[in-house]
């Protein structure tokens, strides 16, 4: 499968989605449960680290996250080069949904706006959604951005591949 056959037809700015944020209640992270937000309010909780497109593994009922990423992760923006077309070209790509989030053992990175928000915490200082700023993830070194990672095509030994990375 060729990566280019999937690519977005637009160019995608991820700041885009922080220009307007006075359409939504200040600070509605605080306010609302996950349950109770708007599509687009979920959309914005995701800081677009791209953490939750390593491969993983579980081993002895914990999961274990490898620095090979999603092929269709694109290693500088860490997005999703196909986003909207993921659950039909990767069959095993995760939706980000209550059950996923709440699901033992933690496969998402303690990072996460919907794991911390689920279990009583803030988000994070360097969150979008607090700096207005699509970088700040990447610039508090919190995303993939940077990181030594692989493409999993052609990756046969996970276990290979196995990082202990303290934002996991």
């Amino acid at each position: 499968m060729n990566n280019k056959d999937y690519l977005l037809e637009e160019a995608y700015d991820p700041q885009s989605r922080y220009k307007d944020l006075s359409r939504f209640e200040p600070e509605f992270w605080k306010k609302k449960k996950l349950s109770e937000m708007s599509k687009e309010e979920w959309e914005l909780l995701c800081d677009g680290c791209g953490k939750c497109c390593l491969n993983k593994l579980e081993i002895k009922g914990k999961i274990k996250f490898t620095n090979t990423r999603c092929r269709f992760l694109d290693s500088q923006s860490c997005l999703c080069q196909i986003y909207y077309h993921r659950f039909e070209k990767v069959p095993d790509c995760r939706d980000i949904d209550l059950a996923a989030i709440r699901e033992k053992p933690r496969w998402l990175p303690k990072t996460c706006a919907y794991w911390l928000l689920d279990n009583g915490f803030d988000l994070p200082d360097w969150h979008p959604l607090k700096t207005g700023r699509a970088d700040s993830v990447h610039q508090a070194k919190m995303s993939l951005k940077d990181k030594e990672t692989v493409s999993e095509t052609g990756i046969e030994d996970y276990e290979n591949y196995i990082v202990d990375w303290p934002d996991l």
